[in-house]
């Protein structure tokens, strides 16, 4: 593939990453610095201790990623990094030492939002690109449905109201006794449980519009526990994932409908959920609709879905002012 040289930092939570990217799909080296050990013994990222190591990580990682690539930085055409939504002092690191490089470059610098990498995730080394489409993103940090007509003109359909579906995975395991972070512990588990063994609530299942509710779900397995004995782990994870499952897909579902696209995707760190992607993938086939499911290493934080959502902008023109800064409560739409 041909097209722009684009080197992308990301570290809008507990993940160091660095990417470079040329055109839309050929991907030369994707690189990403974990914390999750760090975070594990607070059950949860403290962001101090995230920016912290972002700061440690970020130079070796971006001499790695040139160096893996082959290529000098005077051959990239473009800087690109996440500016919000997330953590403002993991941010400022990531969004500081790319602007400093393009800077330093006299490179172009696009700014990106960390939502429109997981939106247009799974669209990556397609050669058509993003279309109109419904996406639900669902992640640690937020559950929402958006209508795509194309890149940079999206519509908000749903949002939770509440906790994010991974958020509240990361609370009930937390309540379980489960280690950080919860989602594919919970995952794991539910593979030898039965879902059917405790009833337990589909929030907003019938509210009539898209958005999601979760903290009511988490407060019913708080109140449920106490009252349990015996061997129940395996069935409890296993009945709470299909609680939160059963929700995001008929929504999902019931959103394409009204919006009358015949493309579906989902992406966003809980999108790797094993079960997540059975029921979806078994019920865009019943409704008639396409399925695009992120890659599992696109689905996490990641710097390749943002090198590739700033291909897509500088291939169209756009470029970001030099005096834009990081904003943790950037908005997608």
């Amino acid at each position: 593939m041909s097209g722009p040289l684009i080197l992308a930092v990301e570290t809008s939570c507990d993940e160091t990453a660095v990417a470079i990217l040329r055109g839309p799909g050929e991907l030369l080296v994707s690189e990403i610095s974990s914390q999750i050990k760090e975070h594990r013994r607070f059950g949860g990222v403290v962001p101090e201790v995230a920016s912290r190591n972002h700061l440690a990580k970020i130079e070796p990682l971006l001499l790695s990623a040139l160096g893996r690539s082959g290529c000098s930085p005077a051959e990239l055409d473009c800087i690109a990094a996440t500016r919000g939504p997330g953590l403002l002092t993991s941010l400022l690191v990531g969004h500081s030492a790319a602007k400093g490089l393009a800077i330093a470059l006299g490179r172009p610098f696009i700014g990106v939002n960390h939502l429109e990498g997981h939106l247009l995730s799974p669209f990556f080394g397609t050669i058509d690109g993003p279309g109109r489409s419904l996406n639900l993103i669902v992640s640690g940090g937020h559950t929402l449905l958006v209508l795509i007509d194309h890149v940079a003109s999206y519509r908000l359909l749903g949002r939770t109201l509440d906790d994010a579906a991974g958020e509240a995975f990361d609370k009930v395991a937390r309540l379980l006794g489960l280690p950080y972070p919860g989602g594919p512990e919970i995952d794991r588990l539910s593979k030898l449980g039965d879902p059917t063994r405790f009833e337990l609530p589909r929030s907003m299942s019938g509210s009539g519009d898209f958005n999601f509710s979760f903290s009511g779900l988490k407060t019913a397995v708080r109140y449920l526990l106490p009252k349990l004995e015996g061997d129940f782990l395996a069935d409890l994870c296993a009945s709470f994932q299909e609680a939160v499952v059963d929700v995001l897909v008929r929504k999902t579902i019931r959103a394409a409908a009204v919006s009358g696209v015949q493309l579906l995707t989902v992406s966003g760190g809980v999108s790797c959920n094993s079960r997540l992607r059975l029921k979806v993938a078994k019920a865009t086939e019943d409704a008639g609709f396409e399925l695009k499911l992120a890659e599992p290493w696109l689905s996490t934080d990641n710097a390749a879905m943002i090198a590739y959502a700033a291909a897509e902008h500088f291939r169209r023109g756009y470029r970001s002012d030099f005096a834009e800064d990081a904003d943790p409560n950037l908005s997608l739409v």
